[in-house]
C-alpha cells in the first residue's frame, strides 16, 4: 500500500510550489485509473492526479530521513559482512570514517573493530596498547548512548577487561564484577546471545582456577572476593553452545577443557574433537588451532590425533 486514499486532494498552492504546476494547468480536473497488475485481475481505482502528487509531496518531505536511514542501514550491513568474512583491516577503515555518528551500534561495532586490529599479529606493542585503550572508549561511548543496546554493553566488558592486562593485576581484580555484571545485562537483554554466555563462561572459568597469589590480592581489594567454579563456566559454555551450536570454536576447546578439569575424559574427548576439526575461518579460529599444541600430551592421553580432520561445521 502506498498510502494515497481515493478522493483526496491538496492544495493548488502546495503543489505548483513543488512541482512548478501552473495555475491554469489542464492537470487539475483529471482523473487517472490504474491497473494493479500483480498476478490477480485487475483492480481499476479513479484516483485524482492531484492525489498522487499529494503523495509525492509527502514522500518529498521524508526523502531526507528515508535517505539517512538507509544509508546508516546499509553502512551497518557492509560493516557485519566485512566482519563475517574477517576483513579485519576493511572493516576498521570503514568505521574509522564514521566514528563521529552518535549511534551505538556504530560505536559497538567500532569498538570491535578496534579490539580485533589491535589483536592482529603485525600490530606493535605500542600501537596495540593505543588500540586497546580507543576500543574502550568506543564501548564507553555506545553504552553512553545506548543502556539497552545488549552488544554495547557486551563489547565493554571485553574491552574493560584488556585494560587490565596494562594496568596490572589489582586493576583487573577490581574490575572484574563491573565485568561480570554487564555480561549479565547483555544476557538479560538479548537471552540468544551466545557470544555474552561464552564470555560469562571464561569469567567463571578463570576464577574457578585463580592462582593463589591473585586470590589474596582479591582478599585485600574486595570484602567478597569473587569466585566460581568448573560447574558453573560449564554450564554457560553449554547454554552458549545450545543457544546457537558450533557459532564458535573456542566455546567447543573449552567446553573440553572444562571436561578435563572436572576429570570426565569422554566429554572431554568429544569436545575437544569437535573444536581440533573446526575449519579456521577467522584470526581467533586460528589462535584455538595453535592451542592444540600446548594439549597435545594430554589429546595422545585422550586417544586422539592431532591432525584436524575439517568438517562443514557452521560458523
Amino acid at each position: 500500500s502506498c498510502g494515497v486514499t481515493a478522493g483526496k486532494y491538496i492544495s493548488h498552492t502546495v503543489v505548483s510550489k513543488c512541482f512548478n504546476v501552473n495555475k491554469n494547468s489542464s492537470i487539475l480536473p483529471f482523473k487517472i485509473s490504474i491497473g494493479l497488475l500483480f498476478g490477480r485481475a485487475a483492480i481499476l481505482i479513479g484516483i485524482p492526479t492531484l492525489s498522487l502528487l499529494g503523495h509525492e509531496v509527502y514522500q518529498r518531505v521524508q526523502r531526507s530521513s528515508v535517505v539517512l536511514a538507509l544509508e546508516r542501514e546499509e553502512l551497518l550491513e557492509q560493516a557485519d559482512y566485512l566482519y563475517s568474512s574477517a576483513e579485519t583491516e576493511k572493516l576498521y577503515q570503514l568505521l574509522l570514517q564514521h566514528k563521529d555518528r552518535d549511534d551505538a551500534e556504530f560505536l559497538w561495532r567500532l569498538a570491535r573493530a578496534t579490539r580485533d586490529m589491535s589483536r592482529r599479529p603485525d600490530t606493535t606493542a605500542d600501537k596495540k596498547k593505543q588500540l586497546v585503550y580507543e576500543s574502550n572508549e568506543c564501548a564507553k561511548k555506545a553504552l553512553e548512548k545506548d543502556e539497552k543496546c545488549f552488544a554495547a554493553h557486551k563489547w565493554f566488558a571485553i574491552c574493560l577487561s584488556d585494560i587490565g592486562d596494562y594496568e596490572g593485576i589489582k586493576v583487573k581484580l577490581g574490575n572484574s564484577y563491573i565485568i561480570r555484571d554487564h555480561l549479565q545485562r547483555a544476557i538479560e537483554l538479548n537471552p540468544k546471545d551466545a557470544t555474552s554466555m561464552h564470555i560469562l563462561g571464561i569469567w567463571c572459568f578463570s576464577f574457578a582456577e585463580l592462582p593463589w597469589y591473585q586470590r589474596k590480592v582479591a582478599a585485600v581489594i574486595f570484602a567478597s572476593p569473587p569466585e566460581s567454579s568448573y560447574e558453573e563456566a560449564l554450564d554457560y559454555f553449554l547454554k552458549a553452545e545450545a543457544v546457537d551450536p558450533n557459532f564458535y570454536s573456542k566455546n567447543l576447546l573449552m567446553l573440553g577443557t572444562t571436561y578435563l578439569r572436572m576429570n570426565d575424559k569422554e566429554k572431554a574427548k568429544m569436545w575437544l574433537t569437535k573444536a581440533k576439526d573446526y575449519r579456521p575461518l577467522t584470526l581467533e579460529d586460528q589462535e584455538v588451532q595453535h592451542l592444540f599444541m600446548t594439549f597435545k600430551a594430554q589429546l595422545v592421553q585422550l586417544g586422539m590425533g592431532t591432525k584436524p580432520r575439517y568438517h562443514n561445521i557452521k560458523h
